[in-house]
């Protein structure tokens, strides 16, 4: 039975003891090499056909009739969703995940002191409430909101495999907090024991609609379709505790769906939701996004008429205006990626492909052995499959954008780029290394926030405090730590990277064995509410019979920055054009409280450092070009929209 304890508690500092695990290691990994995987790897066999149909099953993901022979022309293999992965195992095709057995350590349950002070954030907070038995206790891949009329309520959604062998099938959780996230409880049914989300395989999308003051989670759903999007949307006004099904789109081949939702009363799309997927039933997996303003009615249109991959979609809280983040993963496996922006103005109607980046090489240590074409972010045994995959943050017009790329000078598998958009995402920085370790160590699987006042916080997987070899499931070795780095300008300079949760965890495992061993979550999607930025992630430091196993964890970083000027307190932005090209900005504040404070003033795609003078803060420049200028006010950001003047 898994026992939850504070999760104030953390690891010994790792390097202390070091010599206590070097004593050791020899041993695990022999284990593992010889018998820790013998029993998954008859499983396997067993599960392998005499012929290509699928004659017999008892997993509820996989039906009897199955033809293993189309997986690839189905897409199936370039799936990330949960009944994917069970179709691959079921065919012979993917590993499912198993238990792993380490020798007896009495420092296991009672690695429990600070390896180092915070640096960011507060207490990390375990989203996993309640005793665990079994082998269904896979919990990761998060999704996190707030409402932003009461910061105080924060839900967040996630994949969850207790329900994963219930009738009806139920592959989703969501916790939810009531005092600021503090403390979290995990959202159960009391009938069944699962979460309120029935007929769902995971993929999870949590949205606060202000306009409606109800709450909307989408999943991918058996009910609409039989893999198609559904959802459950909160019974009671703002109360995340009842819910109501619902489907946005019935199909069976829907994967990799993402959302947002307008929550700004001055948007002419105020309250639309917008629902972004790639359909494998449609050009080999094309990108849609599915809109309504009201939950019920939902408009479909097309993005792309070939597979990339659906990221993550966002928008500008000023204007609406919508950024969708999409990759062409180029074969997939360790081969190279490019970064794509999809930018509509007009609430999700008409879209354009604004950007295409650069080629990268994919993030990795090795090709996944279940399926090639996803990329592993460890070896011996192969484990945590990971893409690169990122997510876009925007706010003052400013795009923001991280995701990861293997070093291939260096052989270092993983590090974390952040890349800014200064014009609507028609055109990118140069990419910008987050990491500033010297090491070889990964880093991977980033996300990032963006908060009022113009403060970004960008958080990663990071393995630089490990002193020895990650070993999945081992309870004992400390592997990766949640690092995180802060702009308090909009992205134009940033701090120290420092640690943001409070321990190292060990690298958990995944013992449920419908889903593929090298799932641990695909991807992490933040959240702001005000200056507040909130941070969930897989987290393994809570051990059940002694084997480090997969749980969901939550902290937030109130300390922004962006310049300390509330929006309430500035009067006006104003630009204008005169003779000769001299462009001139001003803004204009309600008192001199803020004289001798800086503001940055970004003039197509260059930054300006001003200082208030009085109640006043101006930029003249000189001899501009004639023509249309960008000029944004990127400190504090999402005050004004952008302004656009024509100087002759």
């Amino acid at each position: 039975m898994k026992k939850r304890s504070s999760s104030r508690d953390a690891f010994f500092n790792a390097r202390v003891l070091l010599s206590l695990f070097v004593g050791v290691a020899g041993v695990f990994l022999a284990l593992l090499s010889f018998g820790a995987f013998s029993a998954i790897t008859a499983r396997t066999a067993q599960a392998q056909q005499s012929n290509t149909v699928i004659t017999h099953s008892v997993d509820p993901l996989v039906p009897v009739g199955f033809d293993c022979a189309t997986v690839r022309s189905l897409g199936i293999d370039k799936q990330e969703n949960l009944r994917a992965g069970a179709l691959m195992i079921a065919c012979g095709l993917a590993q499912g995940g198993g238990t792993t057995s380490f020798p007896f350590t009495p420092f296991a349950d009672h690695l429990q002191q600070m390896l180092s002070p915070l640096a960011f954030g507060g207490t990390d907070e375990d989203l996993i409430t309640g005793s665990e038995i079994g082998t269904n206790i896979t919990q990761s891949e998060t999704f996190v909101a707030a409402n932003p009329d009461d910061p105080n309520q924060i839900v967040v959604a996630y994949n969850d495999s207790r329900g994963r062998n219930k009738s009806p099938i139920n592959i989703s959780g969501a916790s939810v907090s009531t005092d600021g996230g503090a403390t979290f409880t995990r959202l159960t049914v009391a009938a069944n024991g699962q979460s309120p989300f029935q007929n769902t395989l995971g993929d999870p999308v949590v949205l606060y609609n202000k306009n409606l003051a109800t709450w909307f989670t989408v999943w991918l759903d058996v009910a609409c379709g039989g893999q198609g999007l559904g959802g459950y949307k909160s019974t009671t006004p703002a109360d995340p505790n009842s819910w109501t099904h619902f489907c946005v789109h019935s199909n069976s081949a829907d994967d990799r769906n993402s959302g947002w939702v307008d929550n700004n009363p001055s948007s002419a799309f105020f309250g639309r939701m917008y629902i972004t997927f790639n359909d494998f039933n449609r050009g080999g997996g094309a990108l849609f996004v599915r809109f309504s303003d009201n939950g019920t009615t939902w408009t479909e249109k097309q993005i792309a008429t070939t597979f990339f991959r659906d990221v993550q979609i966002t928008g500008n809280p000023a204007d609406g205006k919508l950024y969708l983040a999409s990759m062409n993963e180029m074969g997939g496996g360790l081969s190279n990626r490019q970064n794509k922006f999809y930018v509509s103005s007009d609430g999700g109607n008409t879209w354009t492909n604004t950007y295409n980046g650069p080629s990268f090489p994919g993030p990795g240590s090795t090709t996944c052995p279940s399926n090639t074409y996803f990329a592993c972010m460890f070896t011996g045994p192969s484990f945590w499959r990971h893409m690169g995959w990122g997510q876009p943050a925007v706010n003052g017009g400013i795009v923001s954008y991280v995701y990861d790329s293997r070093n291939t000078t260096n052989g270092d598998a993983a590090d974390v780029f952040y890349i800014r958009s200064s014009d609507g995402g028609l055109t990118f920085t140069a990419p910008f290394k987050l990491n500033t370790d010297t090491t070889t160590k990964r880093q991977w699987q980033p996300n990032i926030s963006a908060a009022a006042d113009g403060s970004l916080l960008a958080v990663w997987y990071d393995e630089r405090n490990a002193t020895a070899n990650c070993v999945k499931g081992n309870a004992a070795i400390p592997c990766y730590q949640m690092f995180a780095r802060r702009s308090v300008d909009n992205g134009i300079t940033w701090g120290t990277d420092m640690e943001l949760s409070d321990v190292v965890t060990p690298l958990p495992g995944q013992p449920d064995l419908g889903i593929v061993a090298e799932y641990a979550g695909d991807y992490d999607y933040s959240y702001q509410v005000g200056n507040t930025h909130l941070h969930t992630w897989t987290d393994g430091r809570i051990p059940i019979s002694g084997a480090s196993q997969q749980d969901a964890f939550f902290d937030k970083d109130t300390a922004g920055g962006g310049g300390g000027i509330p929006c309430g307190d500035l009067v006006s932005f104003q630009v204008r054009c005169k003779a000769g090209g001299k462009l001139q900005a001003k803004l204009t504040l309600t008192s001199t409280a803020h004289t001798g404070e800086m503001v940055t003033i970004d003039v197509d795609g260059t930054p300006h450092t001003v200082t208030i003078n009085g109640n006043k803060a101006t930029l003249q420049l000189n001899g501009t070009a004639t023509g249309v200028h960008t000029v944004t006010l990127t400190d504090p950001a999402g005050c004004f929209p952008p302004s656009m003047p024509t100087c002759n």
